[in-house]
């Protein structure tokens, strides 16, 4: 037998047929007009409602931080009239809104910081439990998470309270620690940080599960080799697990710092709707100016000032969507 014998002919495809006389060929790769406009009438739904949700808001925002509104123009005794930048000029002018914008920025850093490390260890952590164990940890998680906002906060009002709050009682108990009346709100530092505390609570139940989503995609081979090459468990976390986990972590923490620079309702109902000036931020500040002092037009300048902000984080992100996706 010759060696042509026990070769295997490969099948070639038949010859695609020729189109009929009169139509040209189409390019291959190239789109029917048809396919292009499918995905945009698939969106456009979704586009218009957002148009109409978001679209008027922002400009009726942009409109108003140009001119000079308040109550006498709501009511219709005034016209509105335009100040160009007056309204920009005199917020950046303004030292306490300096204050308010750093106190936002490092209340922020500390949210994101707190949520990422904590939801990080609890999802390092489900690895290594039963299935039962983890059933039940995801059950509780959902169940924090699915919590309304308002809910949350009024049960960390009552654990917090200085009269009847459990967690005075509980510390309490221990030795050396009189905290029976204590006022967590008296200063702004520990006020924020009891706030701090509910917005990391409401944030470590997604983070875990999209970490530990993602922690079952590392390869086991790769932590098996590493481990046989003597590396600790912080070796294998930092040189295997950490750069596979890295674009979820980064996705993760962009979302929590739009997510914690925009806190408002945690604020406000913590503070009985009338927050003090040391637990001002930008959301609540915004809403202070505008519906308190009754000066629409500061206010609406600056919610755009805060918008304009979020929307670099926003382009952070997108960049990080981009890149996730030409590596995929």
């Amino acid at each position: 037998m010759s060696a042509a014998d026990t070769t295997t002919h490969a099948k070639v495809p038949p010859p695609r047929p020729a189109p009929p006389p009169g139509i040209p060929a189409k390019p291959r790769g190239q789109r029917t007009p048809r396919g292009t406009a499918t995905p945009w009438a698939l969106l456009a739904p979704c586009l218009l409602i957002l148009a109409l949700v978001m679209g008027y808001p922002l400009v009726r925002l942009v409109t108003l931080s140009f001119q000079k509104f308040g109550q006498s123009q709501l009511w219709g005794f005034q016209p509105a009239e335009s100040v160009g930048f007056a309204n920009f000029s005199q917020v950046l002018g303004d030292s306490e809104f300096w204050a308010v914008v750093v106190r936002t920025i490092v209340f922020a850093a500390g949210s994101v910081i707190f949520t990422m490390v904590l939801g990080m260890l609890i999802a390092l952590l489900l690895q290594r439990v039963s299935g039962w164990v983890k059933t039940m940890v995801n059950i509780v998680l959902v169940a924090s998470w699915g919590m309304p906002i308002i809910v949350a906060t009024t049960v960390f009002k009552w654990l917090f309270d200085s009269d009847y709050g459990i967690l005075n009682a509980l510390l309490s108990k221990l030795p050396g620690v009189e905290l029976i009346g204590h006022n967590w709100f008296a200063s702004g530092p520990q006020g924020l940080a009891v706030i701090m505390l509910l917005v990391v609570w409401g944030a470590v139940p997604f983070v875990v599960i999209t970490l530990s989503a993602g922690l079952t995609q590392v390869p086991k081979e790769l932590v098996e080799a590493a481990r046989l090459d003597g590396a600790t468990g912080w070796g294998v976390f930092r040189h295997v697990t950490l750069p596979i986990l890295k674009p979820i972590i980064v996705m993760l923490t962009t979302l929590s710092v739009i997510w914690d620079m925009g806190v408002f309702p945690q604020v406000f109902v913590m503070r009985n709707g009338h927050p003090e000036p040391e637990f001002q931020l930008l959301q609540t500040y915004s809403y202070d100016r505008a519906f308190v002092v009754n000066d629409y037009a500061q206010g609406s300048a600056i919610a755009l000032l805060t918008v304009l902000l979020l929307l670099g984080v926003v382009a952070v992100y997108m960049r990080q969507m981009l890149k996730i996706g030409e590596v995929e």
